[in-house]
């Protein structure tokens, strides 16, 4: 009987080891020729972007073919667009003044952990980034997309091949198991998680270094001089935009009693059902499971599926199910995190308590992660800035594409990171940069001494100051590569 553990873990070291040994050859490239290899993977990801959104929508059944679709495009075109200029091999700098050089170095083998609800798009999206900083990647995929993320390392290997280089730079576990995944990220150098909270807290605890995301409980304040039209069509488009997948969508709306009315108006011109009695009772007892945590029948659906599973009728061309959330915690599904076609509702007195019930909802669950606001009072917009436990506040923007860089300058990225406070290593759009490490090379400035002694005539001449800073950083170069 073949134990299918041992073989995941024996396949976890086996591709770690191929992915080492091509790496150490990949890191002799310079620049411009991984450049023009990460190219080659974000061409060859744009020409399959609907191909492999299909395929993720069929295997996983969460989403929609289009906004995958959207989303492997901006895991591959766009993201080259800000890393095609990035200095990320070799010197980095030479500061003539400082007399610092900055290398760069590859971290070496990473663990990519990737989730049903992104697949293709974050696969994409992560080896790009390796690749680019010269750097080799193992995924271990969710169970339950194996096959199109199977197809993605597929394609990217292919590219690799044509491209003259060792196809194990990039590779994926076929038999992905909670022992393997342990065992990958136990092995490697660098782990670069995306998913839920168990599988982040398990990176986080390997021993390896880490960079991980949390849950993402986004409020969205529509505040009394936004423009409630606009705000309204904006969480539309990101909160329905692959069927809610994204942990950057917005979770809940807070909105002042001032305009209550007019904005709960605009949320039924636009597709949005308020719940209420059996109806709302029916949608919570289907949208939970019994300890508490969401049913996982529900990511990615929308809201006609979530009605129809749940024994309810909706208005025919409904898109968002709300309900009125009474509080914040355990006891209240609406004001917890919903990768689906769902929205909680609160209605304040002032941006005062806007601002305590957004931080309450944050803190259920999505701390360190996003925020979003409708504002044109520049004042509030700023207070909520200085404020809020986040590491990206969108204004007047979709949430979702303004997260993950479509609609604002923010770096595009589908790994989000929360920061300390949400339990991460970093609260960046995680980048190449993030994936290297830099080596400083410090000469003396020539304005110290170590004792009182005078310094001899005949050392003088050998000072920092009369060395030519330039052929010493060539010959680290020289050297570097050599090394590798």
């Amino acid at each position: 009987m073949v134990d299918r553990d041992l073989m995941s873990i024996q396949e976890a070291r086996a591709l770690v080891r191929c992915a080492r040994k091509a790496q150490e050859d990949f890191a002799r490239l310079d620049q411009g020729r991984i450049d023009a290899i990460v190219k080659a993977v974000a061409d060859a990801a744009v020409a399959q972007a609907e191909f492999l959104a299909t395929l993720a929508v069929e295997e996983t059944g969460f989403g929609k073919v289009p906004d995958k679709k959207a989303k492997n495009l901006l895991a591959s075109e766009k993201l080259h667009e800000a890393i095609k200029d990035m200095k990320t091999i070799g010197v980095l700098s030479d500061d003539k003044v400082r007399k610092v050089v900055e290398i760069a170095t590859p971290v070496g083998v990473i663990a990519g952990i990737i989730p049903s609800t992104n697949p293709t798009s974050t696969t994409i999206y992560k080896s790009m980034i390796s690749l680019k900083s010269g750097n080799a990647i193992v995924f271990t995929p969710h169970p339950s997309a194996r096959k199109c993320i199977g197809k993605t390392v597929e394609m990217i290997r292919g590219v690799l091949k044509n491209c003259g280089v060792c196809e194990d730079l990039v590779s994926v576990m076929s038999v992905p198991s909670m022992e393997g995944s342990a065992e990958l990220m136990k092995v490697v150098d660098l782990i670069l998680a995306t998913g839920g909270p168990g599988m982040v807290k398990a990176a986080y605890s390997s021993g390896t270094p880490a960079l991980g995301v949390g849950a993402g409980n986004v409020p969205a304040f529509i505040e009394r001089s936004a423009d409630i039209e606009d705000a309204v069509a904006k969480i539309f488009a990101s909160k329905t935009f692959d069927n809610g997948t994204v942990c950057a969508s917005e979770q809940a709306i807070v909105t002042e009693s001032v305009i209550a009315e007019q904005v709960k108006k605009s949320f039924v011109a636009h597709g949005g059902y308020f719940l209420s009695g059996d109806k709302a009772e029916k949608v919570k007892r289907y949208m939970e499971r019994g300890n508490g945590s969401m049913n996982p029948d529900i990511v990615g659906r929308d809201a006609a599926y979530i009605a129809r599973f749940a024994g309810i009728d909706v208005p025919p061309g409904t898109r968002i199910l709300i309900y009125e959330e009474e509080g914040v915690g355990p006891k209240y599904p609406f004001s917890k995190e919903k990768l689906t076609a769902l929205l909680g509702f609160y209605t304040v007195n002032d941006w005062k308590e806007a601002c305590e019930i957004c931080d309450k909802l944050l803190r259920n669950g999505g701390v360190g992660h996003s925020l979003a606001i409708h504002s044109r009072n520049e004042e509030v917009i700023r207070e909520f800035g200085l404020r809020k436990p986040v590491s990206r506040m969108l204004v007047n923007t979709p949430s979702t594409q303004g997260a993950v860089g479509i609609s604002t300058s923010l770096f595009p990225s589908f790994t989000l990171g929360c920061g300390t406070v949400g339990g991460s290593a970093t609260s960046d759009n995680v980048t190449p940069l993030n994936l290297m490490n830099v080596r400083r090379v410090a000469y003396d400035l020539g304005n110290t001494c170590c004792s009182s002694a005078p310094v001899p005539a005949a050392s003088a001449a050998s000072t920092t100051s009369s060395i030519d800073i330039n052929a010493v950083t060539a010959l680290i170069v020289e050297q570097l590569r050599k090394m590798a």
